[in-house]
């Protein structure tokens, strides 16, 4: 096991930060990027590893993967096209620790030759799938670390619905990185909750005006939920405020019912929120609690499909809960800190706990279900 995968494999998710000038359906993204202060950069703002574009069709060289590895001293991913062992050689005297292999372009023979190539000259290989079959091909090498590039080839088109369903279907004894088409916290939240342990991101990046602010925005944690969401010009507002999560709850006894999961862009997630059973809903995920004495109980999951893949720390229903942060920071894994937050407290649990997402309902509300504009701001912002 080398750097570049021991890095992706930390607990979290993980960032390899793109340096590219060009890309074959984007055009120029940054014409004058340069690799050496862009890769030191990306390393001061949380990156697992930087990955450097050496195909002149990028508008990159080996000379660019030089330049980054004098000035940073994180894992570098040297990404082209390559075939030869030769080409593996140039690139581990240039400095990269890892390498991609492109299963669209290589039979399993060849894959399998340049694998043991470079586990011989001490690299790591980040073998990238884009269907079933290509991921299929992947286990079958044995490669350890899996890239799944949901940007279709022909089309250069992103099917999030399809990529998300690929991650799911990866084993999780490899380490997966989600590829293309990641420009939101919501949509590296989205692979993550599939399975991923780390996304990719390289256009985004390069199109911001400050490449690593972009980068410590994506990863970026807590997650912001606004929920008891029941009117669209409330949901614009908290989309507009920069929340990641929307929530909408089904739960029959609740006077924030909403009508249903109501739209919102793909750079946010919807939630669904029941109460004792759940019932189908459109949404990205499901939060659900027990019914207790005709009301939610304090602990609740979030499920994305059939898997709880967060835990739901709540209050006690209307009553005082001392206890509710030290249950918090008792929970093991990702924690959705929920009850009671309000724009004047948020940032001191945040400090407390350090949760994975937090969520806010009642504390925003001008009536039951009726959003406070204002107040909706207030939490993102304090959240951040």
């Amino acid at each position: 096991m080398g750097r570049f995968r021991d890095a992706l494999a930390a607990p979290g998710l993980g960032a390899i930060a793109e340096v590219k000038r060009r890309s074959p359906s984007a055009g120029d993204l940054r014409p004058n990027a340069d690799p050496a202060r862009l890769a030191s950069a990306f390393a001061g703002a949380g990156a697992a590893a930087v990955s450097i574009l050496v195909d002149e069709r990028f508008g990159g060289s080996v000379d660019d993967l030089r330049a980054a590895r004098a000035a940073a001293v994180l894992p570098l991913l040297a990404k082209g096209f390559f075939r030869k062992e030769a080409e593996l050689d140039e690139l581990k005297e240039a400095g990269a620790d890892a390498v991609l292999l492109l299963l669209r372009d290589l039979d399993d023979q060849r894959a399998a030759a340049l694998l043991a190539h470079a586990s011989a000259l001490g690299l790591d290989a980040l073998v990238e799938a884009h269907d079933a079959c290509e991921l299929e091909r992947a286990v079958g090498l044995g490669a350890e670390v899996i890239g799944l590039n949901s940007r279709d080839l022909e089309t250069f088109a992103v099917d999030r619905r399809a990529a998300l369903d690929l991650v799911a279907t990866a084993p999780r004894d490899r380490v997966i990185v989600a590829e293309s088409g990641i420009s939101a916290r919501a949509h590296g939240a989205a692979v993550e909750l599939a399975g991923a342990d780390a996304v990719l991101v390289g256009s985004a990046l390069m199109r911001a005006p400050d490449p690593a602010a972009k980068l410590r925005e994506l990863l970026a944690r807590p997650l912001v939920k606004v929920c008891g969401l029941t009117r669209e010009e409330d949901v614009a507002v908290a989309i507009e405020a920069g929340a990641d999560l929307t929530g909408f709850i089904l739960a029959r006894e609740t006077p924030r019912r909403a009508p249903g999961v109501l739209a919102v862009p793909d750079t946010v997630l919807s939630v669904a929120v029941f109460v004792g059973e759940r019932s189908d809903a459109s949404s990205d995920l499901v939060q659900l609690y027990a019914r207790e004495n005709g009301h939610r109980s304090r602990e609740g999951v979030l499920i994305r499909g059939d898997e709880e893949v967060a835990q739901v720390v709540d209050r006690a229903w209307q009553r005082e809960d001392p206890g509710h942060l030290d249950r918090a920071r008792a929970a093991s894994g990702r924690v959705m800190l929920a009850g009671g937050l309000s724009p004047e407290n948020v940032r001191d649990a945040i400090e407390a706990i350090r949760p994975w997402a937090v969520d806010a309902s009642s504390s925003l509300e001008i009536a039951p279900g009726i959003k406070d504009h204002e107040r909706v701001r207030a939490f993102v912002e304090a959240a951040r």
